[in-house]
This record gives structure tokens, sequence and C-alpha cells, in this order.
């Protein structure tokens, strides 16, 4: 698709880490009809009003960026929440835009969509072949509902609804709270707490050994805007209808151990790393294939040391505004 800079383009959740992202790279590229909407404006749970919403504004293009999302904790304690709310925004926006004709849509999804067990790296030809983890399952679900609400709207009106499913994200904008979230704004929190303190010592879960993928936010929002505007003939000819989504990463993991020494290097922690065996690991290894998406035209470009220096420096200059709490 050529690029059409003077489309009305709709990003929402345009204050959560991901849309603000993606509203970043539309603004770099030139996009002069960007629109978005707070909660104070538009609650996107409220069927009528998104569709009221989508009726006045007439978009060209719907980047589905808004979700509830949370780490483990959150989605142990609150489960119908987070399957009720991620169901409920995505079918109110979804239909909203059949509905006012709006022909382009980007849904953004999550790797815990896969299976548990699923084999390493993760194919998008593995959803639905096997059990999901049970601690986010209900958010598994609502964003596998995403990809089949954006597949069946396809084949039965004809649109060109498409989905990305990003590996694990950080950057600007990230979610610090003590206890929701996820493990790198959770570690660049603690050290950057630990060395403010003087501490010569810190402790991490696990043994340091599962290995996990990262993807910088900013290079998440350049693929998807990439998918985006990909050509029809072009997106067709690397997906299915019924396989329609296309994974989002870096290719490349390391453990949580190497992980925990380059945090420490960028916050300037120089004391010793203690690995506490007794807590849980997780899965040994959560790796994206993305081949599917370097056959598209598409690859990172943010190393992890460069994207976790930008992240910490966000972190320290934004620490009051920062979910920390």
């Amino acid at each position: 698709m050529a690029r059409e800079l003077n489309q009305k383009v709709f990003v929402a959740g345009h204050r959560g880490m991901v849309g603000s992202a993606i509203v970043r790279r539309l603004q770099a590229l030139g996009y002069t009809r960007i629109v978005t909407a707070g909660r104070d404006t538009l609650n996107l749970l409220d069927q009528q009003a998104v569709q009221a919403f989508f009726h006045e504004q007439k978009f060209d293009q719907v980047y589905l960026a808004a979700a509830k999302v949370g780490g483990i904790q959150a989605n142990n304690a609150y489960p119908a929440d987070f399957i009720y709310e991620n169901l409920m925004i995505q079918a109110n926006i979804i239909q909203a835009a059949h509905l006012n004709d709006v022909d382009k849509l980007l849904f953004l999804g999550s790797s815990c969509i896969y299976p548990k067990l699923a084999d390493q790296p993760m194919r998008e030809e593995a959803l639905l072949t096997g059990t999901l983890e049970p601690t986010n399952e209900p958010y598994a679900i609502a964003k596998i509902a995403g990809i089949k609400l954006c597949e069946s709207y396809n084949r039965q009106h004809g649109r060109d609804y498409r989905s990305v499913m990003p590996t694990n994200l950080y950057g600007p904008h990230d979610n610090y709270h003590p206890e929701n979230s996820h493990v790198i704004p959770a570690l660049l929190r603690r050290f950057h707490e630990a060395v403010q303190r003087g501490d010569d010592e810190l402790v991490i879960w696990g043994t340091g050994t599962p290995m996990r993928e990262f993807l910088h936010v900013d290079d998440m929002a350049a693929a998807s805007v990439h998918v985006m505007e990909l050509d029809d003939a072009i997106y067709q000819a690397n997906t299915q209808p019924m396989l329609s989504h296309i994974n989002v990463g870096t290719g490349i993991d390391c453990t949580i151990g190497e992980l925990a020494k380059t945090i420490a290097s960028v916050t300037g922690f120089s004391g010793k790393l203690t690995f506490d065996s007794s807590k849980p690991d997780g899965a040994p290894r959560k790796l994206m294939d993305v081949s599917r998406l370097k056959a598209l035209g598409w690859q990172a470009s943010i190393n992890l040391e460069d994207g976790l220096r930008d992240a910490y420096d966000w972190y320290v200059n934004n620490v009051q505004q920062a979910r920390t709490h």
C-alpha cells in the first residue's frame, strides 16, 4: 500500500507504551491526521459510545493498541477483568470500524497466544495447537479472539484487518509498578533503587537460565506501520485467510542472567548478582520465529543494550510520571 499521509488514522490506546510509540512513528513519517481519545473522552467498553465516535470521525485506518495489560500477579488476581475488558474493547472497535466502512485495521496481540509448550522458536502455525499458560489464559484467549475477529470480518465482509503478535516489549512509557510490571521495567527499577541506596548485592528470582526475547517498543511501532502499509498482494502472499497474524520480534534471545548483567551495566550497579533458585523460573525458553516478517521486508534495528539505555533514560527522567504505584 502506498503511503497516504493525509489518511485519517485512529490510534486506540495512545497513552500506553505501544500506542504512544505508534503515534510517534506516524508523526515521524509525516502523517498529519492522527486522532487519539483518552478514557476521559471515550470509554472503549461502551459499545454505543464507540459506534458514535467512529460514525462522527470517519476514519481511514485504525491501530488497535488499547488493552488491559498486567503481569502474572495481576492476571492471576483479576482474570475476569482481563478477559471481559479485552474482549469488549476489541469487539467494539472492530465492529465499529466495519459498520463505518473502515477498510484498514491493525490489531496488536501478544506472544502469550501460543501454547505453553510450543516448539521453539514459536511459529504462527502453533496457534491453537496446545494448552495455554494457565496464569494468563483469560488474557491470551481474548487476544486469540481478536485475531479471529479480524480474520472473520475479512472472510465475511472483505475487510483488510491485520494482526501482529509482539514478543516481550519494553521502552518509554512502560509500567514500573512493583507488583504488576514485566521483567525489564521491574529489573530497571530495582537496579536503579539499589544504586541509590548503595547496595552491594541484588537478589534476582530464579536461576537466571531461562531465555527470553525482548523488543524495543519503537521497533514494534515501526513493524506495525510497516505491516499496515504493505501492499495487499505482498501481504496476502505471506499469510493465509485462517492464519493471518504475523510475529514481531528480534529473533534473538538471551538468558535472564545475561539480561541482569546488561541492566547492571546500564544502571551503574557494581555489586554482586545473586540468583534465588528457590523461586520459579517459568518456561525455559520463549522465542518468536520472525521469518514471515523478514520475508515481508522488516527486521528489528535496536539492539538490547541500546534499547535498555533508552528505556532507563526515560525512567530516570520521568520517574514521577512513570506508573510506579
